[in-house]
């Protein structure tokens, strides 16, 4: 693995996961099976320049989100306590995922080689199919204009 992400490619099934969030519940991709289409930020470290841009960026594009019934997380390796300081600090009103251990981003093909987290946007249908799969931080019009055609 290099520092180059290498994503898994629209089409192929979501690896299934499960992790706490900054809520404190644990969420698993299977809990919106059927329910809701989930959309995955990757991104770095939480309260960077480029992180919170991106972080707030799906904040202030909830409405586009919920109105497509899409729900959305952060996901990167900071602590539960890092992520409650972040998401408060900037009154995400979204759940950022605690990857301490990084499985969840080497399952998505987003771990560098430096043990890093490479920034990665994913969308999942209700049937677990990853719809959208592209390095970097994309709005919600990039989003669902690619997915609408």
């Amino acid at each position: 693995m290099n520092d180059t992400p290498s994503l898994l490619a629209a089409g192929t099934e979501a690896p299934d996961f499960r992790a706490e969030t900054t809520d404190g519940t644990p969420v698993s991709l299977q809990d919106f099976r059927g329910e809701q289409a989930v959309l995955l930020m990757f991104y770095p470290k939480d309260d960077t320049p480029g992180c919170t841009k991106q972080m707030c960026a799906a904040r202030d594009e909830s409405e586009v989100y919920r109105q497509a019934g899409i729900v959305r997380f952060g996901v990167n390796p900071g602590t539960l306590e890092s992520h409650r300081y972040f998401a408060d600090k900037y009154k995400l009103d979204f759940a950022l995922i605690v990857d301490e251990d990084k499985q969840i981003a080497r399952a998505y093909g987003v771990l560098k080689e430096n043990g890093g987290v490479a920034r990665a946007t994913y969308l999942i249908n209700k049937q677990g199919q990853i719809v959208f799969a592209e390095p970097g931080a994309h709005s919600a019009v990039k989003i669902l204009e690619d997915l609408h055609g």
